[in-house]
């Protein structure tokens, strides 16, 4: 590596550690995210209208 093995190293484990953060980050948003979506279908809520109300409210 022509004497820069020293700094091509470290950036490489400094990517992969930020992109497996990234994955954890994702994954645990993705959870939360599904979590509200099943208690608002519990509570009769349609989550995609933006005022939280079923079609039946209509």
């Amino acid at each position: 590596m022509g004497g820069y093995a020293a700094y091509i190293w470290p950036s490489y484990g400094f990517t992969a550690l930020v992109l497996v953060a990234l994955l954890i980050s994702a994954w645990r948003t993705m959870r939360v995210r599904e979590s509200e979506v099943e208690r608002l279908r519990g509570l009769g809520a349609d989550p995609r209208r933006r005022d939280g109300t079923s079609k039946d409210a209509v």
